[in-house]
Protein backbone atom coordinates (compact mmCIF):
# COMPACT_ATOMS: atom_id res chain seq x y z
CA UNK A 1 0.00 0.00 0.00
CA UNK A 2 2.89 2.49 0.92
CA UNK A 3 4.54 1.86 -2.29
CA UNK A 4 1.13 2.58 -4.33
CA UNK A 5 0.68 5.62 -2.32
CA UNK A 6 4.16 6.98 -2.69
CA UNK A 7 3.56 6.12 -6.88
CA UNK A 8 0.17 7.97 -6.67
CA UNK A 9 2.46 11.45 -5.33
CA UNK A 10 5.31 10.90 -7.83
CA UNK A 11 2.17 10.45 -10.69
CA UNK A 12 0.39 13.66 -9.32
CA UNK A 13 3.80 15.32 -8.74
CA UNK A 14 4.94 14.46 -12.50
CA UNK A 15 1.44 15.69 -13.74
CA UNK A 16 1.27 18.56 -12.04
CA UNK A 17 4.86 20.12 -13.43
CA UNK A 18 3.73 19.04 -17.12
CA UNK A 19 0.21 21.15 -16.82
CA UNK A 20 2.97 23.99 -15.50
CA UNK A 21 5.00 23.36 -18.52
CA UNK A 22 1.93 23.11 -20.99
CA UNK A 23 0.51 26.09 -19.29
CA UNK A 24 3.05 28.74 -19.45
CA UNK A 25 0.78 31.34 -17.53
CA UNK A 26 2.16 30.44 -13.90
CA UNK A 27 3.45 33.83 -11.98
CA UNK A 28 6.02 33.09 -9.55
CA UNK A 29 7.38 35.13 -6.93
CA UNK A 30 9.83 37.70 -8.12
CA UNK A 31 13.24 38.75 -6.47
CA UNK A 32 13.20 41.81 -4.17
CA UNK A 33 13.93 45.11 -4.55
CA UNK A 34 17.62 46.18 -4.72
CA UNK A 35 17.12 49.98 -3.58
CA UNK A 36 19.59 50.65 -6.51
CA UNK A 37 19.28 53.80 -8.72
CA UNK A 38 17.67 53.40 -12.14
CA UNK A 39 21.30 54.12 -13.77
CA UNK A 40 23.32 51.60 -11.42
CA UNK A 41 20.52 48.89 -12.49
CA UNK A 42 20.95 49.54 -16.22
CA UNK A 43 24.88 49.29 -15.64
CA UNK A 44 24.55 46.10 -13.38
CA UNK A 45 21.57 44.51 -16.24
CA UNK A 46 22.20 45.96 -19.43
CA UNK A 47 25.90 44.96 -19.50
CA UNK A 48 25.31 41.15 -18.49
CA UNK A 49 24.57 40.77 -22.31
CA UNK A 50 26.43 43.92 -23.90
CA UNK A 51 28.42 47.09 -23.47
CA UNK A 52 26.07 49.76 -21.82
CA UNK A 53 24.64 52.31 -23.92
CA UNK A 54 23.76 55.48 -22.87
CA UNK A 55 20.05 57.23 -22.12
CA UNK A 56 20.90 59.71 -25.18
CA UNK A 57 22.13 58.00 -28.02
CA UNK A 58 18.22 57.01 -28.52
CA UNK A 59 15.57 59.35 -29.14
CA UNK A 60 12.20 58.90 -25.88
CA UNK A 61 10.01 57.12 -29.02
CA UNK A 62 13.01 54.94 -29.87
CA UNK A 63 13.59 53.61 -26.53
CA UNK A 64 10.08 52.87 -25.93
CA UNK A 65 10.23 50.25 -28.65
CA UNK A 66 14.03 49.14 -26.99
CA UNK A 67 13.10 48.61 -23.53
CA UNK A 68 10.32 46.03 -23.92
CA UNK A 69 12.86 43.87 -25.52
CA UNK A 70 15.29 44.46 -22.85
CA UNK A 71 12.60 43.39 -20.47
CA UNK A 72 11.94 40.79 -21.92
CA UNK A 73 15.72 38.97 -21.88
CA UNK A 74 14.98 39.90 -18.11
CA UNK A 75 11.79 37.87 -17.61
CA UNK A 76 9.73 41.07 -17.67
CA UNK A 77 6.25 41.34 -19.53
CA UNK A 78 3.58 43.81 -19.59
CA UNK A 79 1.25 40.67 -19.09
CA UNK A 80 3.21 39.05 -15.90
CA UNK A 81 3.92 36.00 -18.03
CA UNK A 82 5.92 35.40 -20.81
CA UNK A 83 3.57 35.49 -24.09
CA UNK A 84 4.21 32.14 -26.96
CA UNK A 85 4.67 35.19 -29.45
CA UNK A 86 8.06 35.81 -28.42
CA UNK A 87 8.89 32.54 -30.37
CA UNK A 88 8.85 31.46 -34.24
CA UNK A 89 6.89 28.26 -34.81
CA UNK A 90 8.46 25.18 -35.31
CA UNK A 91 12.49 24.22 -34.73
CA UNK A 92 13.18 27.89 -34.78
CA UNK A 93 11.15 28.63 -31.80
CA UNK A 94 11.74 25.42 -29.87
CA UNK A 95 15.09 26.14 -30.33
CA UNK A 96 15.10 29.41 -28.66
CA UNK A 97 12.66 28.36 -25.64
CA UNK A 98 15.09 25.51 -24.90
CA UNK A 99 18.20 27.66 -24.89
CA UNK A 100 15.93 30.09 -21.93
CA UNK A 101 16.74 33.19 -24.26
CA UNK A 102 13.56 34.75 -22.60
CA UNK A 103 13.05 33.49 -18.56
CA UNK A 104 9.59 32.66 -17.53
CA UNK A 105 10.14 34.89 -14.35
CA UNK A 106 11.66 37.97 -13.60
CA UNK A 107 15.19 38.33 -12.66
CA UNK A 108 14.50 41.70 -10.93
CA UNK A 109 11.94 42.82 -8.84
CA UNK A 110 9.18 44.86 -10.27
CA UNK A 111 10.14 48.27 -8.80
CA UNK A 112 13.56 48.24 -10.13
CA UNK A 113 12.63 47.67 -14.04
CA UNK A 114 10.19 50.92 -13.47
CA UNK A 115 13.17 52.61 -12.38
CA UNK A 116 15.49 51.69 -15.41
CA UNK A 117 12.40 52.32 -17.67
CA UNK A 118 12.30 55.87 -15.73
CA UNK A 119 16.08 56.25 -16.12
CA UNK A 120 16.19 56.13 -20.01
CA UNK A 121 12.83 58.18 -20.22
CA UNK A 122 14.03 60.36 -18.54
CA UNK A 123 17.18 61.34 -19.37
CA UNK A 124 16.92 60.11 -23.44
CA UNK A 125 16.27 63.59 -25.79
CA UNK A 126 13.11 64.15 -27.64
CA UNK A 127 14.90 64.31 -31.14
CA UNK A 128 18.12 63.66 -32.37
CA UNK A 129 19.34 65.30 -35.42
CA UNK A 130 20.17 63.21 -38.60
CA UNK A 131 24.29 63.29 -39.16
CA UNK A 132 25.35 66.29 -42.00
CA UNK A 133 27.74 66.36 -44.10
CA UNK A 134 30.65 68.69 -43.50
CA UNK A 135 31.40 68.65 -47.65
CA UNK A 136 30.04 66.81 -50.53
CA UNK A 137 30.58 63.38 -52.00
CA UNK A 138 32.89 64.21 -55.13
CA UNK A 139 30.72 62.66 -58.45
CA UNK A 140 32.97 60.88 -60.63
CA UNK A 141 35.55 58.22 -60.82
CA UNK A 142 37.88 58.62 -63.63
CA UNK A 143 39.20 55.24 -63.47
CA UNK A 144 36.18 53.07 -62.92
CA UNK A 145 34.06 52.10 -65.74
CA UNK A 146 29.76 51.53 -64.99
CA UNK A 147 28.66 48.20 -66.23
CA UNK A 148 25.40 46.92 -65.62
CA UNK A 149 24.67 43.09 -66.33
CA UNK A 150 22.42 42.39 -69.17
CA UNK A 151 20.49 38.85 -66.72
CA UNK A 152 18.70 39.87 -63.96
CA UNK A 153 16.41 38.41 -60.87
CA UNK A 154 14.03 40.93 -60.55
CA UNK A 155 13.58 42.15 -58.25
CA UNK A 156 16.83 41.62 -57.40
CA UNK A 157 17.18 39.80 -54.21
CA UNK A 158 21.07 39.73 -54.28
CA UNK A 159 22.71 36.95 -51.80
CA UNK A 160 26.27 37.08 -52.56
CA UNK A 161 28.70 38.23 -55.21
CA UNK A 162 31.94 36.94 -56.51
CA UNK A 163 34.99 37.87 -59.11
CA UNK A 164 35.39 34.72 -60.68
CA UNK A 165 39.41 35.17 -61.58
CA UNK A 166 40.84 34.47 -65.32
CA UNK A 167 38.72 36.67 -66.86
CA UNK A 168 35.73 34.09 -66.12
CA UNK A 169 32.88 36.23 -65.43
CA UNK A 170 31.11 36.97 -62.25
CA UNK A 171 28.59 34.64 -60.05
CA UNK A 172 25.81 35.74 -58.02
CA UNK A 173 23.01 34.42 -55.67
CA UNK A 174 19.44 35.27 -55.50
CA UNK A 175 17.13 34.54 -52.46
CA UNK A 176 13.74 34.86 -53.55
CA UNK A 177 11.24 32.04 -51.45
CA UNK A 178 11.54 28.83 -53.08
CA UNK A 179 13.19 30.02 -56.35
CA UNK A 180 16.97 30.39 -54.95
CA UNK A 181 19.67 30.39 -57.94
CA UNK A 182 23.13 30.57 -58.44
CA UNK A 183 23.77 32.70 -61.77
CA UNK A 184 27.03 32.44 -63.66
CA UNK A 185 27.76 35.50 -66.15
CA UNK A 186 30.51 35.51 -68.64
CA UNK A 187 32.74 38.79 -68.68
CA UNK A 188 30.68 40.38 -70.69
CA UNK A 189 27.81 40.06 -68.25
CA UNK A 190 25.48 38.20 -69.60
CA UNK A 191 24.21 34.84 -68.57
CA UNK A 192 26.14 31.86 -68.83
CA UNK A 193 24.05 29.33 -67.00
CA UNK A 194 22.02 29.17 -63.68
CA UNK A 195 22.06 26.24 -61.09
CA UNK A 196 18.32 26.08 -59.14
CA UNK A 197 19.05 25.68 -55.30
CA UNK A 198 16.93 23.56 -51.97
CA UNK A 199 18.58 27.02 -50.39
CA UNK A 200 19.98 30.55 -50.56
CA UNK A 201 23.60 30.78 -51.56
CA UNK A 202 25.49 32.79 -49.20
CA UNK A 203 29.38 32.22 -49.75
CA UNK A 204 31.41 30.74 -52.66
CA UNK A 205 34.65 28.99 -52.31
CA UNK A 206 35.88 27.43 -55.62
CA UNK A 207 39.01 24.83 -55.23
CA UNK A 208 40.10 23.22 -57.81
CA UNK A 209 36.99 21.28 -59.32
CA UNK A 210 35.77 21.71 -56.47
CA UNK A 211 33.04 24.60 -55.37
CA UNK A 212 31.89 25.30 -51.64
CA UNK A 213 28.86 26.98 -51.30
CA UNK A 214 27.64 27.78 -48.18
CA UNK A 215 23.69 27.82 -48.04
CA UNK A 216 22.15 30.10 -45.21
CA UNK A 217 19.14 28.31 -45.14
CA UNK A 218 15.36 29.01 -46.28
CA UNK A 219 15.72 32.49 -46.80
CA UNK A 220 18.14 35.72 -45.11
CA UNK A 221 15.97 36.55 -42.66
CA UNK A 222 16.31 35.82 -39.23
CA UNK A 223 16.18 32.37 -37.64
CA UNK A 224 17.30 29.51 -34.97
CA UNK A 225 16.36 26.88 -37.20
CA UNK A 226 19.84 24.62 -38.46
CA UNK A 227 18.66 24.75 -41.81
CA UNK A 228 22.35 25.51 -43.49
CA UNK A 229 24.41 23.40 -44.67
CA UNK A 230 28.34 23.85 -46.95
CA UNK A 231 26.97 22.00 -50.20
CA UNK A 232 29.87 20.58 -52.30
CA UNK A 233 29.74 20.69 -56.11
CA UNK A 234 31.72 19.34 -58.33
CA UNK A 235 32.63 19.98 -62.46
CA UNK A 236 30.01 19.10 -65.03
CA UNK A 237 32.80 17.04 -66.94
CA UNK A 238 33.69 19.03 -70.25
CA UNK A 239 30.49 21.57 -69.31
CA UNK A 240 31.08 24.47 -67.47
CA UNK A 241 28.72 23.70 -65.28
CA UNK A 242 28.72 22.43 -61.55
CA UNK A 243 26.73 19.20 -60.38
CA UNK A 244 25.66 18.79 -56.55
CA UNK A 245 28.32 15.96 -54.74
CA UNK A 246 27.59 16.00 -50.99
CA UNK A 247 26.96 18.08 -47.60
CA UNK A 248 30.23 18.22 -45.68
CA UNK A 249 28.79 20.20 -42.75
CA UNK A 250 24.75 20.60 -41.81
CA UNK A 251 23.00 21.49 -39.06
CA UNK A 252 24.44 25.26 -38.80
CA UNK A 253 22.08 28.06 -37.53
CA UNK A 254 22.66 30.83 -40.71
CA UNK A 255 26.09 30.62 -41.36
CA UNK A 256 26.64 34.11 -43.02
CA UNK A 257 30.15 33.46 -43.90
CA UNK A 258 33.10 30.68 -44.08
CA UNK A 259 37.08 30.91 -44.36
CA UNK A 260 39.49 27.91 -45.01
CA UNK A 261 42.84 27.26 -44.13
CA UNK A 262 45.42 24.72 -42.79
CA UNK A 263 44.70 25.17 -38.81
CA UNK A 264 46.45 22.76 -37.19
CA UNK A 265 49.17 22.58 -39.83
CA UNK A 266 48.32 18.98 -40.64
CA UNK A 267 47.81 19.30 -44.59
CA UNK A 268 44.20 19.14 -44.54
CA UNK A 269 42.07 22.13 -44.81
CA UNK A 270 39.86 22.95 -41.97
CA UNK A 271 37.04 25.11 -42.12
CA UNK A 272 35.96 28.49 -39.87
CA UNK A 273 32.01 28.97 -39.87
CA UNK A 274 30.43 32.06 -38.46
CA UNK A 275 26.80 30.79 -37.54
CA UNK A 276 24.73 34.68 -36.66
CA UNK A 277 21.87 33.14 -36.01
CA UNK A 278 19.59 34.91 -34.43
CA UNK A 279 18.74 34.27 -30.66
CA UNK A 280 21.15 31.49 -30.30
CA UNK A 281 24.45 31.01 -32.91
CA UNK A 282 28.16 30.15 -32.21
CA UNK A 283 31.17 30.59 -33.91
CA UNK A 284 32.62 26.84 -34.77
CA UNK A 285 35.71 25.63 -36.40
CA UNK A 286 35.74 22.37 -38.36
CA UNK A 287 38.57 19.86 -38.34
CA UNK A 288 39.10 18.56 -41.84
CA UNK A 289 39.85 14.78 -40.43
CA UNK A 290 41.35 13.72 -44.30
CA UNK A 291 39.09 11.18 -44.98
CA UNK A 292 36.29 13.66 -46.72
CA UNK A 293 34.17 14.59 -42.98
CA UNK A 294 34.89 17.62 -40.65
CA UNK A 295 35.00 17.27 -36.77
CA UNK A 296 32.94 20.37 -35.35
CA UNK A 297 34.67 22.28 -32.67
CA UNK A 298 33.05 25.46 -30.81
CA UNK A 299 34.98 28.45 -30.21
CA UNK A 300 32.21 30.92 -28.88
CA UNK A 301 28.60 29.55 -28.25
CA UNK A 302 26.93 32.98 -29.04
CA UNK A 303 25.16 34.40 -31.83
CA UNK A 304 26.58 36.88 -34.09
CA UNK A 305 29.28 35.68 -35.78
CA UNK A 306 29.66 37.60 -38.99
CA UNK A 307 33.32 37.69 -40.42
CA UNK A 308 36.29 35.60 -39.99
CA UNK A 309 39.58 36.05 -41.06
CA UNK A 310 42.37 33.46 -40.46
CA UNK A 311 45.89 35.13 -40.05
CA UNK A 312 49.35 34.29 -38.17
CA UNK A 313 48.27 37.57 -35.54
CA UNK A 314 51.73 36.71 -34.01
CA UNK A 315 53.99 35.88 -36.17
CA UNK A 316 54.50 32.13 -34.50
CA UNK A 317 54.42 29.82 -37.69
CA UNK A 318 50.38 28.86 -36.20
CA UNK A 319 47.48 30.51 -37.86
CA UNK A 320 44.93 32.22 -35.72
CA UNK A 321 41.11 33.73 -36.54
CA UNK A 322 39.90 36.81 -36.05
CA UNK A 323 36.36 37.25 -35.52
CA UNK A 324 33.91 40.26 -36.29
CA UNK A 325 31.34 39.32 -33.52
CA UNK A 326 27.27 41.28 -33.91
CA UNK A 327 24.01 40.85 -32.43
CA UNK A 328 24.26 42.50 -28.88
CA UNK A 329 27.89 41.42 -27.22
CA UNK A 330 29.71 43.40 -30.64
CA UNK A 331 33.61 43.39 -30.63
CA UNK A 332 36.44 42.04 -32.50
CA UNK A 333 37.74 38.71 -30.95
CA UNK A 334 40.92 37.22 -31.91
CA UNK A 335 41.58 33.33 -31.25
CA UNK A 336 44.97 32.78 -30.69
CA UNK A 337 46.41 29.09 -31.89
CA UNK A 338 48.09 27.48 -29.09
CA UNK A 339 48.59 24.31 -31.44
CA UNK A 340 47.12 20.98 -31.00
CA UNK A 341 43.57 22.61 -32.34
CA UNK A 342 43.52 24.24 -29.26
CA UNK A 343 42.18 28.11 -29.19
CA UNK A 344 42.66 30.99 -26.45
CA UNK A 345 40.13 34.02 -26.95
CA UNK A 346 41.22 37.84 -26.87
CA UNK A 347 38.45 40.10 -26.99
CA UNK A 348 40.33 43.40 -29.28
CA UNK A 349 37.52 45.49 -29.55
CA UNK A 350 34.51 46.31 -27.60
CA UNK A 351 31.22 48.16 -29.50
CA UNK A 352 28.15 49.44 -28.61
CA UNK A 353 24.75 47.04 -30.21
CA UNK A 354 23.49 50.34 -31.88
CA UNK A 355 26.32 49.84 -34.00
CA UNK A 356 25.27 47.19 -36.17
CA UNK A 357 28.51 45.75 -37.13
CA UNK A 358 28.95 44.35 -40.46
CA UNK A 359 32.77 43.53 -41.72
CA UNK A 360 35.99 43.61 -40.96
CA UNK A 361 39.62 43.37 -43.36
CA UNK A 362 42.68 43.07 -42.07
CA UNK A 363 45.35 45.57 -43.69
CA UNK A 364 48.69 47.15 -43.05
CA UNK A 365 47.65 50.67 -43.36
CA UNK A 366 50.87 52.58 -41.77
CA UNK A 367 53.29 50.05 -43.04
CA UNK A 368 54.89 48.96 -40.29
CA UNK A 369 54.97 45.61 -41.05
CA UNK A 370 51.28 44.66 -38.54
CA UNK A 371 48.09 44.29 -39.73
CA UNK A 372 45.55 46.75 -38.93
CA UNK A 373 41.28 46.38 -38.51
CA UNK A 374 39.41 48.32 -40.81
CA UNK A 375 35.76 47.53 -39.50
CA UNK A 376 32.41 48.47 -40.81
CA UNK A 377 29.44 49.18 -38.95
CA UNK A 378 25.69 50.75 -39.82
CA UNK A 379 23.09 47.89 -39.88
CA UNK A 380 19.82 49.56 -39.24
CA UNK A 381 17.60 47.03 -40.06
CA UNK A 382 16.55 46.12 -35.93
CA UNK A 383 14.42 48.78 -33.48
CA UNK A 384 16.20 51.81 -33.83
CA UNK A 385 15.84 52.28 -37.22
CA UNK A 386 17.39 55.79 -37.29
CA UNK A 387 20.35 57.52 -38.86
CA UNK A 388 23.58 57.65 -36.20
CA UNK A 389 26.73 60.07 -36.51
CA UNK A 390 28.38 56.75 -34.94
CA UNK A 391 27.93 54.35 -38.34
CA UNK A 392 31.05 54.19 -40.99
CA UNK A 393 34.48 52.84 -41.60
CA UNK A 394 36.94 53.06 -38.62
CA UNK A 395 41.23 51.84 -39.07
CA UNK A 396 41.99 50.59 -35.62
CA UNK A 397 45.91 50.61 -35.98
CA UNK A 398 47.97 47.70 -34.67
CA UNK A 399 50.88 48.20 -32.26
CA UNK A 400 52.17 44.87 -33.24
CA UNK A 401 51.00 43.39 -30.26
CA UNK A 402 47.56 43.07 -30.79
CA UNK A 403 46.71 46.38 -29.10
CA UNK A 404 44.56 48.33 -31.73
CA UNK A 405 43.51 52.28 -31.39
CA UNK A 406 41.30 53.95 -33.67
CA UNK A 407 43.23 56.16 -35.37
CA UNK A 408 40.25 56.69 -38.73
CA UNK A 409 36.55 57.09 -39.37
CA UNK A 410 34.80 58.02 -41.95
CA UNK A 411 30.93 58.13 -41.54
CA UNK A 412 29.17 56.65 -43.57
CA UNK A 413 25.07 55.97 -43.38
CA UNK A 414 24.52 52.15 -42.73
CA UNK A 415 28.03 51.25 -44.34
CA UNK A 416 28.08 47.39 -44.76
CA UNK A 417 31.01 46.42 -46.31
CA UNK A 418 34.25 47.67 -46.92
CA UNK A 419 36.76 45.86 -49.43
CA UNK A 420 40.53 47.40 -49.32
CA UNK A 421 43.21 47.73 -52.45
CA UNK A 422 45.45 49.41 -54.31
CA UNK A 423 42.82 50.51 -56.65
CA UNK A 424 45.05 53.33 -58.56
CA UNK A 425 47.96 51.43 -58.17
CA UNK A 426 50.15 54.19 -56.41
CA UNK A 427 51.50 51.94 -53.59
CA UNK A 428 49.01 52.51 -51.23
CA UNK A 429 46.06 51.28 -50.01
CA UNK A 430 42.09 52.82 -50.89
CA UNK A 431 38.88 52.17 -49.53
CA UNK A 432 35.66 50.77 -51.32
CA UNK A 433 32.83 50.71 -49.34
CA UNK A 434 28.45 50.12 -49.73
CA UNK A 435 25.78 51.51 -47.47
CA UNK A 436 22.65 49.26 -47.32
CA UNK A 437 20.94 52.14 -45.43
CA UNK A 438 22.35 55.56 -46.33
CA UNK A 439 20.39 58.84 -46.12
CA UNK A 440 18.56 58.43 -49.43
CA UNK A 441 16.86 61.83 -48.94
CA UNK A 442 19.85 64.10 -48.87
CA UNK A 443 22.47 61.59 -49.71
CA UNK A 444 21.67 58.83 -51.79
CA UNK A 445 25.42 59.04 -53.54
CA UNK A 446 26.41 56.91 -49.87
CA UNK A 447 25.22 53.85 -51.20
CA UNK A 448 28.41 53.33 -52.87
CA UNK A 449 31.77 55.55 -51.61
CA UNK A 450 35.37 55.36 -53.04
CA UNK A 451 37.92 56.55 -50.28
CA UNK A 452 41.64 57.92 -52.21
CA UNK A 453 44.26 57.47 -50.07
CA UNK A 454 46.01 60.72 -49.88
CA UNK A 455 48.68 59.40 -47.45
CA UNK A 456 49.17 59.51 -43.38
CA UNK A 457 45.31 58.39 -43.28
CA UNK A 458 44.15 61.31 -45.31
CA UNK A 459 41.27 60.65 -47.85
CA UNK A 460 39.48 61.85 -50.49
CA UNK A 461 35.82 60.64 -51.31
CA UNK A 462 34.11 60.28 -54.37
CA UNK A 463 30.94 58.52 -55.73
CA UNK A 464 29.32 57.43 -58.90
CA UNK A 465 26.28 59.11 -60.53
CA UNK A 466 24.26 55.12 -60.96
CA UNK A 467 25.18 54.53 -57.46
CA UNK A 468 21.27 55.26 -56.22
CA UNK A 469 20.41 52.45 -59.22
CA UNK A 470 19.86 49.66 -56.26
CA UNK A 471 20.17 48.86 -53.17
CA UNK A 472 23.50 47.41 -52.21
CA UNK A 473 24.03 44.70 -49.94
CA UNK A 474 27.04 42.45 -51.39
CA UNK A 475 30.37 43.12 -52.86
CA UNK A 476 33.50 41.50 -54.34
CA UNK A 477 36.97 43.31 -55.77
CA UNK A 478 39.16 41.09 -57.95
CA UNK A 479 40.64 41.39 -61.32
CA UNK A 480 37.83 40.43 -63.46
CA UNK A 481 39.75 41.12 -67.05
CA UNK A 482 43.26 40.06 -65.95
CA UNK A 483 44.73 43.00 -66.84
CA UNK A 484 46.21 43.24 -63.20
CA UNK A 485 44.28 46.16 -61.60
CA UNK A 486 41.18 45.65 -59.18
CA UNK A 487 37.75 45.79 -60.52
CA UNK A 488 34.91 45.59 -58.17
CA UNK A 489 31.14 43.78 -58.51
CA UNK A 490 28.00 45.06 -56.37
CA UNK A 491 24.87 43.02 -55.97
CA UNK A 492 21.78 44.60 -54.92
CA UNK A 493 18.85 43.43 -52.54
CA UNK A 494 15.19 45.19 -52.56
CA UNK A 495 12.91 43.11 -50.81
CA UNK A 496 11.84 45.95 -48.60
CA UNK A 497 12.33 49.58 -49.05
CA UNK A 498 14.19 52.16 -47.13
CA UNK A 499 11.54 53.50 -44.40
CA UNK A 500 9.97 56.83 -45.49
CA UNK A 501 11.36 56.53 -48.28
CA UNK A 502 10.08 59.45 -50.51
CA UNK A 503 13.05 59.48 -53.27
CA UNK A 504 10.95 56.71 -55.46
CA UNK A 505 13.83 55.06 -55.68
CA UNK A 506 12.40 52.45 -54.41
CA UNK A 507 10.13 51.90 -56.98
CA UNK A 508 12.24 51.85 -59.56
CA UNK A 509 14.53 48.93 -58.12
CA UNK A 510 11.60 46.52 -58.38
CA UNK A 511 10.99 47.00 -62.07
CA UNK A 512 14.10 48.00 -63.27
CA UNK A 513 17.39 47.78 -60.71
CA UNK A 514 19.78 45.56 -61.89
CA UNK A 515 20.69 42.48 -59.77
CA UNK A 516 24.46 43.31 -60.03
CA UNK A 517 26.72 46.18 -61.63
CA UNK A 518 30.60 45.77 -62.40
CA UNK A 519 32.88 48.22 -61.82
CA UNK A 520 35.67 47.96 -64.42
CA UNK A 521 38.96 49.40 -63.04
CA UNK A 522 40.58 51.15 -66.69
CA UNK A 523 43.69 52.14 -64.57
CA UNK A 524 45.29 49.28 -66.78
Amino acid sequence: MRQLIAFCIVLHFLISCTAKKQNEKVELKEPPASGLSGKELSIAHCSRCHAFVKPDLLTKASWRDVLPAMGHRMGVYSGGFRPDSLFDAGISGDVVRNAGIFPETSVLAKEDWVKIEKYYLDNAPDTIAPPLRKSKIRIGLKHFKYKEASFNNRPALTSMVKILPDNRGVVYGDAKNRRNVLTFLTPELKENYSIQLQSTPIDFYEKGNELYLTMVGRGVFPTDAADGTLQRFLKSGQTSGYKPADVPVSNLRRPVSMVYGDLNKDGFEDIVACEFGNETGQLAWYQNNGKGGYDKRTLRDKPGAITAVIKDANQDGLPDIYVLMAQGDEGVFLYENQGFGKFQEKRLLSFLPLNGSQYIQLADFNKDGFDDIVYVCGDNADKTPVLKDYHGIYIFLNDGKSNFRQAYFYQLNGAYKAMIRDYDLDGDLDIAAISFFPDYLRYPEESFVYLENKGKLKFEDYSIPEAPKGRWVVMDAGDMDADGDIDLVLGSFVYFLPQGDTTGLGKKWLTDGPSVIVLENTTR
